[in-house]
């Protein structure tokens, strides 16, 4: 994997912004004297499917982006943030940071060393990962694996849920860091009804995984613990309510 390779593709190179403009502004602020400053880039796309009574109802897809700045002088910190990530907007930023008053102090920052580390997922797009068609079938599995499970059943709610986040740090130090946040949630609600009275049950998860986590085995297992929960309570009797008893120790229980 190429250095940098997901937040050049998402973040830098879609707004014509250089690692050497990032430096760039780094320099602008710290000649304002402060002790401590740091660029904070965030890119995140998220999507959202539904699904309640075998149809789809609801399906959302949106894009979020910005840049923060942050700087500490003494006791004093300034935070500015802008969801325009251009070099208008660092530069219109650094403004800001010098409302600070000049009261840095001398600040000596050792020589970070460079560590290797370690991978603990995977840095593809989860929202990629399978087609539209795909999400919708495993929303609808639930459905019927939910319902065939217990007659009770009379009602079914599931959603699908997936973002890609991309994040880039560089501080005034140097020290430039990315970090790729995938995750993905799988909710299932259903309702279990016996003459007059209704229940709830509901489970689900997730992590940060691609979407081809979520197996047939994965599916009918959240499946069985909403109905299974959902049971549980349907022949649940009310905790027992009213004045009690209470003995309580000597001196100050």
């Amino acid at each position: 994997m190429k250095q940098f390779e997901f937040s050049n593709k998402f973040i830098l190179n879609k707004t014509d912004i250089t690692h050497e403009d990032l430096e760039k502004v780094l320099y602008t602020i710290n000649q304002k004297n402060v002790d401590y400053a740091d660029l904070y880039f965030q890119y995140s796309r998220n999507e959202f499917w539904s699904l309640e009574d075998g149809k789809v109802k609801n399906g959302s897809y949106s894009i979020d982006q910005g840049v923060g700045i942050r700087s500490i002088s003494g006791e004093k910190t300034a935070f500015t943030y802008s969801d325009d990530i251009s070099i208008d907007a660092l530069n219109n930023a650094t403004k800001i940071i010098g409302a600070i008053e000049s009261q840095g102090q001398s600040l000596n920052i050792p020589n970070q060393k460079k560590q290797k580390i370690k991978k603990v997922y995977t840095n593809q797009d989860p929202i990629n990962s399978l087609n539209n068609i795909k999400k919708i079938k495993i929303l609808e599995a639930i459905d019927r694996c939910a319902r065939k499970l217990n007659t009770k059943v009379i009602k079914v709610s599931a959603s699908l849920a997936a973002q890609y986040e991309v994040i880039l740090i560089q501080n005034h130090a140097g020290h430039l860091v990315e970090d790729v946040r995938p995750l993905i949630r799988l909710s299932v609600s259903v309702i279990v009804a016996e003459g007059k009275r209704r229940e709830q049950g509901s489970s689900g998860g997730g992590g940060r995984f691609n979407l081809d986590y979520f197996s047939e085995e994965m599916v009918n297992k959240y499946a069985s613990e909403a109905v299974n929960q959902a049971l549980i309570n349907l022949e649940a009797i009310a905790a027992p309510a009213g004045a009690m008893t209470v003995v309580l120790g000597s001196g100050w229980p």
